[in-house]
Order: C-alpha cells, then sequence, then structure tokens
C-alpha cells in the first residue's frame, strides 16, 4: 500500500520533512516513490509547501495519508477539494 507520509530531513533539533509518496513497507527515511511537498515545522508560521496536482494525483490512485499529513492536508484546502472531487 502507498501512504503519503512525512520524511525527516535536517539537522538536530532543526527538522524538516519532506512530503512523499512511499510503500509503507519502507523505512521512515528510506526508499520513496515521489516528493510531494515540504513541511518545516520550527517557522515562525509553519511554512508547508505542498504540490497540490501531485497529491490528488497520488489520492486518487488510492494512497493513505498518515494523521500528521492529512492535518496538513485539510489546512491547505486539498482534501475538500479532493473529496468534491469523488461526489462528481
Amino acid at each position: 500500500m502507498v501512504k503519503i507520509r512525512l520524511q525527516r530531513t535536517g539537522a538536530k533539533n532543526n527538522p524538516h520533512y519532506r512530503v512523499v509518496a512511499a510503500d509503507s513497507r519502507s523505512p521512515r527515511d528510506g526508499k520513496f516513490i515521489d516528493i510531494l511537498g515540504h513541511y518545516h515545522p520550527a517557522e515562525i508560521k509553519g511554512q508547508t509547501t505542498l504540490d497540490k496536482e501531485k497529491i490528488l494525483n497520488w489520492l486518487g490512485k488510492g494512497a493513505q495519508p498518515t494523521g500528521t499529513v492529512l492535518n496538513l492536508i485539510k489546512h491547505e484546502g486539498i482534501w475538500a477539494e479532493y473529496k468534491q472531487s469523488l461526489k462528481k
């Protein structure tokens, strides 16, 4: 199963994360299929950069977001757009 999850990058006490599509059996910082965005929680506003088209594409293929990624996607409004496309 493909998961949309966070992959940790950055230095100690300064986390940066990539939002990636990866096989659920691969390790957290291991092999991934596609980079979908970036998340920097240490920034003042929690800077998030997500590629909406790629995320919608992977959700359409059946990828499951983790809890934290689901919150990021909802905050950016991508989840509502995905749910709206399912109703059509």
